[in-house]
C-alpha cells in the first residue's frame, strides 16, 4: 500500500468503541490535573501581559505578544496532532509538562541575569527572548489540550461527549478565574519574580502528579505506509473527506478573527478603566460565566444538532460584543464579559462533539490539530492588524474633539472610547457572518451526517479508499 492510501479494512471505531470499565475516574483524574496545569500556564502568560502593559503603556506590544502566541499555535498544532495520534496519551501529557517546566525554569534564569530595564525594552531582543522562552512552555501546554479532546471518545461513551465536553468548559473556567485573580494580584503585590518562582513550581507539580496517573489504552493503532510527511496531511485529508467538517473550521477561524481583537484589547481597555489588581479581581469575578456556561452544557447537553447551537451563540456573543463596552461603565463591562464567557464553552464544546462523533478516533488527534492550526492563524492577523492601529490612529481619533464630536452620541466619552469602536464593529460583523453560515449547503450537509445513527460509516464512506484523491470527496 502506498503513503497517500489509507487502509479502509478496519472498521469505523467510534460507534463501536468500548469504553474501559473506570473510564470515567480517569477522564476526571487527567481532566483535574489538566486544570491545574492550564491554570500554571495562563497564570503566567497573564502575568506577562499584565506586566509589560503596566511598565510600558504600550498596547502594540500586548497585542505582538497575543498575536505570537496564537500564531506559534498555529505553527505547532499540525505537529502537536499527530505526536497525540501516534503515542499514548499520557505519554504526551507527561511530555508537555516536561517541557513546559524546562522552559518556564530558563525564563526564571533569564530574568535573574538579564537587568529588568532591558527586558523591558520592546525594541530590544532581551525582551523578545524572555518572552519567546515563556510562550514557547506555554504553546508545548496546547498539546494537552489536543490529547484531552480525544481522551474524551476513549473514556466516555459517544451519548456523553457533549457533556463531558461542558466539564471541560467548566474546569477551564475555574483555572481562568484563579488566573484571572491571581495574575493581577501576583504582578501588583509580588512583581514579576515571585510569579515566575510560583509558576515553575506549580508545573513541577501537576508533572510529578501526573506521572500516578492512570490512563486505559493500547497502544496506537499504526497506519501502513505513512510517511512523516503523509501523517502531517492526514488531518486536512480526513476534514476534507467530510462534508461541511471544513466549513465548520472555517467558520470557527472567522470567529477567531474577531477574537484575535479581543485578545489584544481586552485587557489594555479593562486596565484603562481600573488598577491591576481591580482589573484581576473583576475579570476573575466576570470569569464565573465559564463555569456557569459549561456546567449548564455537562447537565444538559447541546441539544440535537450543536452546529445550530453554535452559530446561534456566536451570533449571541457578536451582540454582546458590540455592546458591552458602548459606555465607559465598569459594571456593563462586567456583565458583558460574564455573559460573553458563558457561552464560549458551549461554541468550543459544539465542534469538538462533532469532530469526535464523525471523524475515526485513530485520526481525531490530527483533526483537532488541523482545526487548531486553522483558528488559531485567525487571531494573530487580527492582533498585529488591530493593535497598531489602535495605538496609532484610533485610539488618538477617539480622543480628540473631532472623534468625540462624530461618534460621542453612540459611544460616550471616555479615555478607551477607541477600543470601545473596534469591539463594536467586530461584534456586528460576527453576528452577520453568524446569520449568513446559517444558510449554507455545508452547514444543513454537516448537520445530516451527524444527526445520522451512524455518522463513522458516512465518515469512511467519504474517505474511500484513498483520502488524498479529492474525486473520493462529495
Amino acid at each position: 500500500m502506498s503513503d497517500e492510501q489509507t487502509d479502509n479494512s478496519t472498521p469505523p471505531d467510534n460507534a463501536t468503541r468500548v469504553v474501559p470499565a473506570d473510564g470515567q475516574r480517569s477522564f476526571m483524574h487527567i481532566l483535574i490535573n489538566t486544570a491545574i496545569a492550564n491554570f500554571s500556564t495562563s497564570f503566567l502568560w497573564f502575568a506577562l501581559t499584565f506586566w509589560v502593559y503596566l511598565e510600558t503603556q504600550n498596547v502594540m506590544a500586548t497585542g505582538i505578544i497575543g498575536g505570537a502566541f496564537m500564531l506559534l499555535i498555529a505553527v505547532f498544532s499540525m505537529v502537536f496532532g499527530t505526536i497525540v495520534d501516534n503515542h499514548r496519551k499520557k505519554s504526551v501529557f507527561v511530555f508537555s509538562a516536561m517541557i513546559t517546566a524546562v522552559t518556564f525554569s530558563l525564563a526564571g534564569l533569564i530574568y535573574l541575569w538579564l537587568p529588568t530595564k532591558d527586558i523591558l525594552n520592546v525594541g530590544g531582543w532581551q525582551f523578545w527572548l524572555f518572552c519567546l522562552v515563556i510562550l514557547f512552555g506555554a504553546i508545548v501546554e496546547q498539546m494537552r489540550g489536543i490529547a484531552l479532546s480525544t481522551t474524551v471518545t476513549l473514556l466516555i461513551p459517544q451519548e456523553r461527549h457533549a457533556n463531558a465536553n461542558g466539564l471541560v468548559g467548566t474546569v477551564q473556567g475555574i483555572a481562568f478565574i484563579i488566573t484571572s485573580v491571581f495574575s493581577g494580584l501576583a504582578i501588583g503585590w509580588l512583581g514579576m519574580g515571585w510569579t515566575l518562582v510560583i509558576s515553575i513550581a506549580m508545573v513541577v507539580l501537576t508533572m510529578l502528579h501526573l506521572v500516578g496517573i492512570s490512563i486505559p489504552e493500547e497502544e496506537p493503532e499504526k497506519e501502513e505506509g505513512r510517511t512523516k510527511t503523509s501523517d502531517l496531511r492526514l488531518g486536512f485529508t480526513t476534514v476534507m473527506a467530510i462534508p461541511g467538517l471544513f466549513a465548520l473550521i472555517i467558520f470557527s477561524m472567522f470567529n477567531n478573527f474577531i477574537g484575535g481583537t479581543y485578545m489584544a484589547l481586552m485587557d489594555p481597555y479593562g486596565l484603562t478603566i481600573m488598577s491591576v489588581q481591580s482589573w484581576g479581581l473583576t475579570f476573575g469575578l466576570a470569569s464565573t460565566g465559564f463555569i456557569v456556561g459549561g456546567l449548564l452544557i455537562a447537565k444538559f447537553g447541546l441539544g440535537k444538532n450543536p452546529i445550530r447551537t453554535m452559530l446561534w451563540l456566536v451570533a449571541a456573543m457578536g451582540l454582546l460584543g458590540a455592546t458591552f463596552t458602548i459606555r465607559e461603565w465598569t459594571w456593563l463591562y462586567i456583565v458583558g464579559i460574564w455573559l460573553y464567557m458563558m457561552l464560549i464553552p458551549a461554541v468550543e464544546a459544539s465542534e469538538q462533539t462533532v469532530i469526535q462523533k464523525v471523524v475515526t478516533f485513530r485520526r481525531q488527534g490530527r483533526v483537532f490539530g488541523f482545526a487548531q492550526m486553522m483558528e488559531a492563524a485567525a487571531a494573530p492577523i487580527t492582533a498585529f492588524l488591530i493593535a497598531p492601529l489602535a495605538q496609532y490612529w484610533i485610539i488618538p481619533y477617539m480622543r480628540s474633539d473631532e472623534g468625540t464630536t462624530q461618534l460621542g452620541w453612540l459611544l460616550g466619552d471616555g479615555q478607551a472610547r477607541g477600543i470601545a469602536l473596534i469591539f463594536l464593529v467586530g461584534g456586528l460583523i460576527m453576528i452577520l457572518v453568524a446569520f449568513l453560515a446559517m444558510g449554507t449547503k455545508q452547514y444543513r450537509k454537516l448537520s445530516t451526517i451527524f444527526q445520522a445513527e451512524e455518522p463513522t460509516t458516512l465518515q469512511e464512506q467519504e474517505l474511500g479508499n484513498n483520502p488524498e484523491d479529492p474525486s473520493h470527496r462529495r
